[in-house]
């Protein structure tokens, strides 16, 4: 078989006992039972192999979840420094940390303000010094004035503006932000009755920071067991 590469286990146990049978029946003192005998024998030892390949599989994922769930609870904690400094809040996923920070709009407008350009400073030297290799997804909001359609459209450009701000920062990888909106979405809104021009409605118009490590679920992904 030589040259012939065999992807799928299974079809590699059946290549090698066909490829056994030949061989002993080519030998006139072997009988039929000491063939299956042999047969069963081989199959095991392969059947032993997968075993042993199954278990490394899930010790390498075991061991890359155990890296991925450190890595983002260290930046949970830096992130939680600031708590003192700004209103924000951390809130750990299963394998993210949502960055509640206080970055509002005014109504109908996507511009950052400039108050707010100092905790981004922040989150981007935290982020950028420890943690250059996370994906960082900022997550855009409108309050409910206007139509769903326009207010996804303006979640979008908020959450835009943001990216932009981030990327000019030193030591953030561009390719590493990314932009999403929800708009209006009622279940993301802090408060639902809140619409409008004016402060009241300041908290729905807002950017949350999601950070979660993209590569190292992307390793995990790729030697998981339902890998191709």
């Amino acid at each position: 078989m030589r040259g012939t590469i065999v992807s799928n286990p299974m079809n590699w146990l059946a290549v090698t006992l066909v490829a056994c049978v030949p061989v002993f029946w080519g030998c006139a003192h072997v009988s039929a039972d000491d063939l299956d005998l042999e047969l069963a024998r081989v199959r095991e030892e392969l059947r032993q192999e997968f075993r042993g390949a199954d278990r490394q599989v899930a010790e390498d994922l075991g061991t890359r979840m155990s890296r991925l769930e450190s890595r983002l609870e260290s930046v949970a904690n830096d992130l939680e420094r600031l708590r003192g400094d700004f209103a924000v809040t951390v809130e750990r996923l299963e394998a993210a940390v949502r960055f509640h920070v206080p970055v509002y709009f005014a109504f109908d407008d996507a511009t950052i303000r400039e108050d707010d350009r100092p905790v981004l400073d922040r989150f981007a030297a935290v982020v950028g010094e420890h943690y250059s290799d996370l994906t960082i997804t900022a997550e855009g909001f409108a309050d409910p004035a206007g139509t769903a359609e326009y207010n996804l459209d303006l979640g979008n450009r908020r959450a835009a503006a943001v990216v932009g701000y981030l990327a000019s920062r030193p030591g953030v990888d561009p390719s590493r932000l990314r932009a999403v909106s929800y708009g209006e979405d009622p279940t993301r809104l802090l408060d639902p009755t809140a619409w409008g021009p004016g402060e009241r409605a300041l908290m729905n118009r807002r950017v949350v920071l999601v950070i979660e490590g993209a590569s190292e679920r992307a390793t995990v992904a790729e030697n998981g067991p339902d890998a191709p």
